[in-house]
């Protein structure tokens, strides 16, 4: 039903991905695939009726309808077999924002927050900004797969406050298994450690996995988790600056809108509400076939680096858009590596190092995108390197 092979231009859209290619990497001339948006339409289903009320000729103050919570309820019980409130979800201008206004809810300056790296880079800054101090659990890769430490995290949770728990995880790309899920719930439980999910990437699993909302799993999990969701990744509206955060604890959901209320940020943005409205109602078969397609171009990408014979690698995803490379059988640091990259085979991924420990010798690659971009990069990534 929906053409993801269509090439849309994005130049001169004011959108970070291609129009500010010459900050991130000294050129325009590279395909860029680092920002973590798509390059495929907003489904129609969202644009028509984003487009529907444009056509009104006042944009004045406004609120969220019940419609806009309703359809976070239907999707979360459809989607991912979670019973939720409408009363439990605040709205939130974004997760990164989310993340930030909870270090500001929960802790005070010289907590410790915990996370996991290599992880999306602001969860360091939403501590360290705050004068938060910052705990790493690193995972580990372990026969291609990325594990958590138990043993490291269970220690490190007795003098937290805090984690920033990527699920699923960015960029690594792994689904966290019912068992993780429940021994990390357990042990945040026992030590009094609030756990922020970011589930932003919740709706993109690939065929054959199923990602499990960790405060679905019990009561008392729930009663310590802040989870943090979006359209944003799932229908390609992160410009509309829309997202939500589901929280069943009435005392923490008070102290966490006590923050938004003091910033003034609950009104939000009228269109990323409709658009949000839109693609929790009408969104499944997008998605569906969205991670069909997307599963068809990480085929492209495992594929072309096996015949290739060049020794990069990808660690196996199992949701998401974004591929975690490894190119340490290089032998080459990473400034080599950006510089092969950018220079010979004109590519702009996301480098490794950004992402913290452990991520030497890697880049996020973005392979949200139409398949014939897809293999053209793959044709260049490997005649360079």
């Amino acid at each position: 039903m929906y053409n993801f092979d269509k090439i849309t231009k994005r130049e001169s859209t004011a959108n970070i991905k291609y129009d500010l290619r010459h900050k991130f990497f000294d050129t325009k001339d590279v395909i860029p695939m680092w920002v973590a948006d798509m390059d495929f339409e907003t489904p129609e289903f969202v644009r028509k009726a984003v487009i529907e009320r444009a056509e009104h000729p006042i944009y004045g103050y406004s609120f969220r309808e019940d419609s806009y919570a309703e359809s976070i309820v239907d999707w979360t019980k459809r989607r991912h077999g979670w019973d939720i409130q409408k009363e439990w979800i605040v709205f939130s201008p974004g997760i990164v924002p989310a993340l930030n206004f909870s270090t500001m809810a929960y802790t005070k300056p010289g907590d410790s927050i915990l996370v996991q790296p290599p992880v999306y880079f602001p969860f360091f800054t939403a501590a360290t900004d705050h004068d938060r101090v910052l705990v790493e659990n690193e995972l580990v890769l372990k026969e291609g797969k990325y594990v958590i430490n138990f043993e490291d995290f269970e220690e490190k949770a007795k003098s937290a406050k805090m984690f920033f728990f990527s699920s699923p995880h960015n960029p690594v790309g792994r689904v966290w298994t019912e068992d993780e899920l429940r021994k990390i719930g357990e042990i945040c439980v026992k030590n009094n450690v609030l756990i922020i999910s970011d589930e932003i990437h919740n709706d993109l699993i690939l065929p054959g996995i199923k990602h499990i909302p960790i405060a679905s799993l019990s009561d008392e999990i729930a009663n310590n988790t802040i989870t943090c969701i979006a359209p944003s990744k799932t229908f390609n509206l992160a410009g509309l600056a829309t997202s939500s955060v589901i929280i069943s604890n009435k005392d923490l959901r008070q102290r966490f809108e006590k923050v938004i209320n003091s910033l003034h940020l609950t009104l939000g943005n009228l269109f990323g509400s409709i658009a949000s409205t839109a693609g929790y109602t009408h969104g499944d078969q997008w998605v569906d076939e969205l991670m069909s397609y997307i599963s068809g171009n990480i085929d492209i990408v495992r594929n072309k680096l096996k015949e290739s014979g060049s020794g990069i690698k990808l660690i196996e995803p199992e949701s998401t858009y974004l591929i975690w490379l490894d190119f340490r059988n290089l032998h080459l640091k990473d400034e080599e590596i950006d510089e092969i990259l950018i220079k010979k085979a004109g590519l702009g991924l996301s480098r490794g190092p950004m992402f913290g420990s452990g991520g030497h010798g890697f880049q996020r690659i973005n392979v949200a995108a139409p398949r014939s971009i897809i293999e053209a990069a793959m044709e260049k990534l490997i005649a360079a390197f």
